[in-house]
């Protein structure tokens, strides 16, 4: 094997970071040392990896080839150097955990100080995003995803479902009046997803149809969005149970169409790679969402 580690390490950050300034500094070396690290693996491969120029780097084809295969090389390292250091009998070490912004908010983050006191010695580190991440590129070690999984390798745990519901506050119905069929909704204001597109076909027969595709007067990218924007009175959206029924509850929002609506429920899965590793901290997070998170 003609590359160390630690040559695969400095190109990965390399290129996560964007600079070879802000690699060094966050693999607390001399920006001289990276850059000598990286020709020397260019000079080992005998192939260019980045164009350099004075504002960016670049990578080359065999530069993106070599990127992928040397985030999975290093994903195996980190993954074997945990497997030796866990404890099956007290789940420990970091654990990266990606989510949508309504779950994380809704279903994860409330529960995740029992999830500390239950568990001390494993370090959750949570991120939000609305688009799916690719679980190697972002570092990210569980995801959590709502709707329904695209083909993946990726090893999945259904946690349940969530009744997708229409809804508005009662200050918007009290200013603009209570829809009363599916063809009325067509004179309201209504909030949908910016993408994907799907997700504003809303479950109401129309006609031979067995959805109604709206069109929003306002969009967003995040479901917790629509659901601010619900609860400010803009307007009727579309959401699931998951990050609306306390407000139902409390009034602060209405559910409309209750006994014409279609059973549509959005599936709530967890996904990632099968790790000997990691198998004890996914496994427990697991288990403690599903005992405390309702759906």
């Amino acid at each position: 094997m003609k590359t160390s580690t630690d040559e695969l390490l400095v190109f990965v950050t390399v290129i996560d970071s964007g600079s070879m300034t802000a690699a060094a500094e966050k693999l607390q070396q001399t920006v001289s040392g990276v850059s000598r690290a990286l020709s020397r693996l260019e000079h080992k491969l005998d192939t260019a990896l980045v164009r350099r120029t004075t504002r960016r780097l670049d990578l080359t084809d065999e530069g993106e080839l070599f990127l992928a295969r040397a985030r999975l090389i290093l994903a195996a390292m980190e993954d074997a150097e945990a497997s030796v250091k866990q404890r099956q009998e007290r789940p420990s070490g970091r654990l990266r955990v990606d989510a949508a912004s309504p779950f994380m908010l809704h279903c994860v983050a409330p529960h995740m100080t029992a999830f500390s006191a239950r568990y001390p010695e494993i370090e959750l580190a949570l991120s939000s995003n609305e688009r799916t991440v690719d679980l190697l590129e972002q570092k990210v070690d569980l995801a959590l995803r709502i709707g329904v999984l695209q083909d993946s390798t990726l090893h999945a745990r259904l946690l349940g479902t969530s009744r997708v519901r229409i809804i508005a506050s009662p200050a918007y119905l009290a200013q603009h009046g209570e829809p009363r069929t599916p063809e009325a909704l067509h004179q309201h204001r209504l909030i949908g997803f910016t993408a994907p597109e799907h997700l504003n076909r809303w479950p109401l027969r129309d006609g031979a149809q067995t959805s109604l595709k709206i069109k929003p007067g306002i969009t967003a990218s995040s479901g917790e969005t629509l659901r601010q924007l619900a609860l400010a009175g803009w307007g009727i959206a579309r959401l699931a149970d998951f990050m609306i029924a306390a407000d139902i509850r409390a009034g602060r929002l209405v559910s409309l169409f209750d006994s014409v609506l279609l059973e549509e429920r959005q599936p709530v899965n967890a996904v990632y790679y099968q790790s000997a590793a990691l198998a004890g901290r996914v496994q427990c997070f697991l288990d403690f969402l599903a005992e405390r998170v309702e759906l």
